[in-house]
């Protein structure tokens, strides 16, 4: 999973958490029943420079949701999604559909590593898609909620040209009128045109880069799991205002990317971020 995939399913969940039903007898109260709401955060996030690095940086991020005349947006580091389904206030079930878009930056800028970096860079991929899901509410108290989505993205510039399912399975629950937990768990699974492009080394690529010729195929590249923790600092998780978050996601690369060059030896398999900021809810 890309760095930026890594924000979306830890540090900028943070809005998403809030959404969750708070307090289910009085879902009406919760500003996520308006037609019209947004959230916003920023903050910064400790993670590799592209995946299957061994390298870190310190790298700022922004992240919104809201709804526009009932009709929800999100952004999970560089995605977008609309959820096009108007639920119920107050649904013990509820659904999300709709497009998503994606910008994947994987090694087009700061290579450290000089192996992979005579690789070359690889041009920024523009991806469009789908993402769907169902949330059941109140599954084991008043508060909590479990929900299974799905995002397809598809490569429409031509960099790699193959595409990426995600399956996800989220449990969020509050701990306190103020404080929220998510745990996240997730993976991967890409084209063949996705691992020839970022893990597969070519001759003239092993002759630059002193790494050996190597062929990646399809399949599920990675899972991960991740743990965010919101503190609303004004307000409540009803009517939150100010909020502080932090988070810490790993992600194990599978199969043909892990035995990838660029990962075995230049690289690492094993990939961590933490990210931490601030949240206001309008």
């Amino acid at each position: 999973m890309k760095p930026w995939t890594l924000l979306g399913a830890a540090a900028c969940a943070l809005p998403l958490a809030l959404a969750a039903p708070a307090a289910a007898e009085e879902r009406t109260e919760s500003y996520m029943d308006r037609p019209n709401n947004l959230t916003v955060a920023v903050g910064g996030a400790y993670l590799p420079t592209y995946e299957g690095s061994d390298d870190y940086q310190w790298v700022p991020f922004p992240a919104v949701i809201g709804k526009v005349g009932g009709f929800g947006f999100a952004t999970r580091g560089s995605t977008l999604t609309l959820d096009l389904i108007r639920d119920a206030p107050g649904a013990s079930v509820s659904f999300d559909l709709g497009p998503a878009v994606n910008l994947r930056l994987d090694r087009s800028r700061h290579i450290v590593d000089p192996q992979v970096q005579a690789l070359g860079r690889i041009d920024r991929a523009v991806e469009v898609g789908v993402h769907a899901g169902i949330a059941k509410n109140r599954l084991l108290d008043p508060y909590d909620s479990l929900a299974l989505r799905v995002t397809w993205l598809h490569d429409v510039s031509g960099t790699h040209s193959s595409s990426i399912v995600s399956p996800s399975v989220d449990y969020s629950t509050p701990l306190s009128p103020k404080t929220y937990a998510l745990l996240s768990a997730s993976a991967d699974h890409v084209g063949r045109g996705f691992a020839q492009t970022y893990f597969s080394i070519t001759p003239a690529g092993a002759v630059k880069s002193g790494l050996p010729v190597y062929n990646a195929t399809s399949g599920w590249k990675s899972v991960r799991l991740s743990l965010l923790l919101a503190q609303v600092l004004s307000g409540d998780l009803r009517r939150p205002r100010l909020s502080l978050f932090g988070a810490v996601s790993y992600s194990r690369l599978l199969g043909d990317f892990r035995r990838s060059p660029v990962v075995s030896i230049a690289g690492s398999p094993n990939q961590w971020l933490a990210a931490a900021g601030l949240a206001y809810s309008f």
